[in-house]
């Protein structure tokens, strides 16, 4: 593609990522954990952007106490690109201070808003996909990708494609006519037989200018806080005074606070990516190899007799795990706790550790 030199990648890496809790703690959150081999989830989705965007025009937004241990696992990535938030706000506040910060750099700079709990095999389809987006982005459009279902999926939003808008590197883009929700059983099982609909990755592009200016029509509260940190950048002291602004920030997410009210969205689906959003041990029998009775075994010394679709984690290789007569569970061990846990109750570990953050259990967070 001509002209890819105002490209940036953004990846916000700040979560805590409750749901795959005890492997993912507040010491070592879910994009720092091992689960794919011996690269963190931070470092798999920096390694797969390689050849399409360089070091110095990758960006990580996180909070200060993980911005050293990222940096460490990714050092061809300049120090000064990893943005700190003083503390968590949302990710619309995160989308803005990137912006606000690379137009500084770069005032003709196009954006894509990745994360760090992506798991994408196809990478050169991916590498596609965010070719197209990014000329979608030089026409001012506000690009979401979206994902092909494969299944019947209830633990991903959707997103209701109207008509084709235009043809970015052949591809072509939709009118974005609805964000939905994560669905129940039968409503995931209708727009997945309609084949009106694609899951929504949670990957954004756009232009500076697109993005701010949507800031300033739909949240105005944060576009004149965004104003007053670029005063503080030009000025040289933005990090000193970012704490004071960034405390005025209303929480809000940029799918809520952006996404769902803007009137030049298209989205541009993404086929046979071969991508899941790790979210929850539940995600991986979606994305990992099963043996013959459908088990995930993740566990340095495992041996299952007449177990079946079940997950097994350990890093020990002192402890050997035994399972005998089960189905349909999820068996964590980490370094001070062992979860056993139903797999249809998997997405409410989050209720766990809510639980133990009230009690003062944080030992074990």
């Amino acid at each position: 593609m001509d002209n890819i030199q105002h490209y940036y990648a953004v990846i916000m890496a700040g979560g805590g990522g409750t749901r795959l809790w005890p492997l993912s703690t507040k010491k070592t959150p879910k994009q720092m954990v091992k689960i794919f081999g011996e690269d963190t989830l931070f470092q798999i989705s920096v390694n797969r952007l390689n050849g399409l965007f360089a070091p110095e025009k990758i960006f990580i937004v996180t909070v200060a106490e993980q911005a050293d241990l990222l940096a460490s696992q990714t050092q061809q990535i300049p120090k000064e690109n990893f943005l700190i938030e003083p503390f968590p706000k949302g990710t619309a506040s995160v989308v803005g201070y990137a912006a606000t910060y690379i137009k500084q750099i770069d005032p003709e700079a196009i954006l894509v808003i990745l994360t760090a709990d992506h798991f994408i095999q196809n990478i050169p389809e991916f590498h596609n996909l965010l070719r197209s987006g990014y000329q979608a982005a030089q026409d001012k459009y506000l690009v979401t990708l979206g994902i092909q279902p494969t299944f019947a999926a209830t633990g991903y939003g959707y997103i209701h494609k109207g008509e084709p808008v235009k043809c970015f590197e052949d591809r072509w883009a939709f009118k974005v006519n609805k964000f939905l929700e994560k669905p129940d059983t039968q409503n995931a099982k209708l727009m997945f037989s309609s084949g009106g609909y694609d899951w929504n990755s949670g990957m954004f592009i756009w232009h500076v200018d697109t993005i701010l200016q949507e800031f300033k029509r739909q949240m105005p509260e944060l576009s004149l806080i965004l104003k007053e940190i670029t005063t503080t950048l030009v000025e040289g002291n933005y990090k000193e005074m970012l704490p004071h602004y960034w405390e005025k920030i209303i929480p809000q997410t940029i799918d809520y606070g952006i996404m769902e009210h803007a009137s030049n969205v298209i989205v541009i689906p993404g086929s046979n990516l071969g991508w899941y959003d790790v979210g929850s041990w539940e995600s991986l029998f979606d994305v990992m190899e099963l043996d013959q009775d459908g088990n995930l075994n993740l566990a340095a010394r495992h041996i299952g007799f007449d177990t079946s679709n079940t997950l097994v984690y350990s890093r020990s290789d002192q402890h050997m795990i035994v399972t005998l007569g089960i189905e349909n569970l999820v068996i964590v061990e980490s370094e001070n706790t062992i979860l056993i846990c139903d797999r249809e109750k998997s997405q409410e570990i989050k209720n766990v550790v809510k639980f133990l953050t009230e009690n003062g259990l944080d030992d074990y967070l």
